[in-house]
This record gives C-alpha cells, structure tokens and sequence, in this order.
C-alpha cells in the first residue's frame, strides 16, 4: 500500500514507502502527538480548487498524494479511492491542519492512536 504509520513514544510517524513516496514528494511525516486533536475513519472529498504545492493529483481517479493548501489551510493527502480513510485533524501542528491516509486498516489504526492518545493524557494528569 504504501503507507505506514508508526507509533513512537511522543508522536506518529507517516513513512510513505516506493512510487507513493515518489508521488507525494514526501517519504516521511512526523506527527506530534499533542497536536492530534481528531482522529477517525471516514471518507473524503478532496474541495475541487486545493492548490497541489507539492505533490502529485489525478482527481478524476481519486489518486492525492502531497501537500494541499485549500483556505489558507495545509492538508496532507495521500490516497487512492474513496474507500474508508484515516483522518487526522490537527491543531497546533507547525504546517499540517489534516492529514487523510489510506492505510490497510483504517479503523485499527485510529484506534491505537487514539489508545497512545488517552495513555498520554493519562501520564500527564499523574506529573
């Protein structure tokens, strides 16, 4: 597929391995993790008007792999289709407002980042 996403201790790693990385111009994205602020499975609907900055697009076969600046607003886009997706929405991240993924289980993963999610505000609340 492409696509994996690592769970370090302090963040997510995105490594977009082969012809995805080549495409998105991208191999690796670091997602700190107090800047998630959603994560959840759904699709999505790239808007018509992003400006691909860089990346690669074929939107009539719903292929997205980069950057995407829609309303003053950076996206992460790498996927194929318009099967179940892994979002990410961000908040305070230095580039990113979201992040769609497709990943070989999307409802898995969201999972256990929302697992390493609730495992560090829980060691927060002990400090």
């Amino acid at each position: 597929m492409g696509r994996i996403i690592e769970l370090e201790k302090d963040k997510a790693v995105v490594r977009l391995t082969g012809l995805t990385g080549f495409f998105a111009i991208k191999m690796k994205l670091d997602i700190p993790y107090e800047t998630i602020s959603q994560v959840y499975v759904d699709q999505f609907e790239a808007p018509r008007w992003m400006m691909r900055m860089p990346g690669t697009s074929i939107s009539f076969l719903h292929i997205y792999e980069g950057s995407y600046k829609y309303r003053n607003e950076w996206y992460f886009l790498s996927y194929s289709g318009r099967g179940p997706l892994l979002l990410m929405e961000l908040n305070g991240h230095p580039k990113y407002r979201l992040i769609v993924l497709q990943v070989e289980n999307p409802t898995r993963t969201a999972a256990e980042i929302r697992t390493q999610l609730r495992l560090r505000e829980e060691n927060q609340a002990e400090e």
